[in-house]
């Protein structure tokens, strides 16, 4: 056995979502983290909360992903004491991209999205390994995100609200799920609306599953 090739096991794969509502903003993640063809991990968290008003989805190499979310969140609450307020959400994402940037050379190997709501305003942006940063109204990133796309814009429109977002959102996941190796197991559901940031109870996830078959 190599010992280093066994130590440079990559964990990745994985399948995120996130759409803009017009009262809000939807993400939608699973929980398998694989090594290759091998499953790491069944319950992996790829969801994160930033803020109150802000979160951010995860895909690619876990460790990478870890140690962006650590020097975000260092910086937005800073932020957030400093000036006592929240920080923007494009200011956010903006962070996010130079954080990337900085280390373009030798690239974090994750993909984010990161989202959330400003007054009523909810936005969402795209950030990969290099630092480009796009607004999105509906992206999917991870292996899946192909099969999770043809749901996503098939079912999209700008008026869509929250409530029918979950469902959206789940669909694609649930549909890479069935398609993608390297996404599995369960999922994962954060929403952001005037009212700040939650996720969905294992109740509710089990009554959507209900609906959506």
């Amino acid at each position: 056995m190599n010992f280093n090739k066994e130590m440079a096991k990559i964990y990745h794969g994985t399948t995120t979502v996130g759409i803009v509502c017009s009262d809000g903003i939807v993400f939608a993640t699973d929980t398998r983290v694989t090594a290759n063809g091998y499953i790491a991990h069944k319950k992996g968290k790829k969801l994160y909360k930033l803020s109150d008003h802000l979160a951010m989805t995860i895909a690619g190499t876990v460790a990478d992903a870890q140690n962006v979310i650590d020097i975000l969140l260092f910086y937005i609450r800073k932020y957030e004491l400093e000036r006592q307020t929240k920080i923007p959400v494009k200011a956010a994402a903006t962070l996010a991209s130079n954080i990337f940037m900085s280390s373009r050379l030798f690239p974090y190997i994750t993909q984010v999205i990161i989202g959330g709501v400003d007054g009523s305003s909810p936005s969402l942006y795209q950030i990969d390994f290099f630092g480009s940063l796009t607004e999105e109204k509906i992206v999917s990133t991870g292996s899946g995100s192909p099969i999770a796309y043809s749901i996503l814009e098939s079912g999209y429109f700008p008026s869509i609200r929250v409530e029918d977002g979950i469902k959206l959102a789940v669909k694609a996941v649930l549909a890479a799920m069935k398609r993608d190796t390297a996404t599995g197991e369960s999922f994962d559901v954060g929403v952001i609306d005037v009212n700040g940031y939650r996720e969905l109870s294992e109740n509710e996830k089990s009554k959507l599953i209900e609906v959506l078959r």
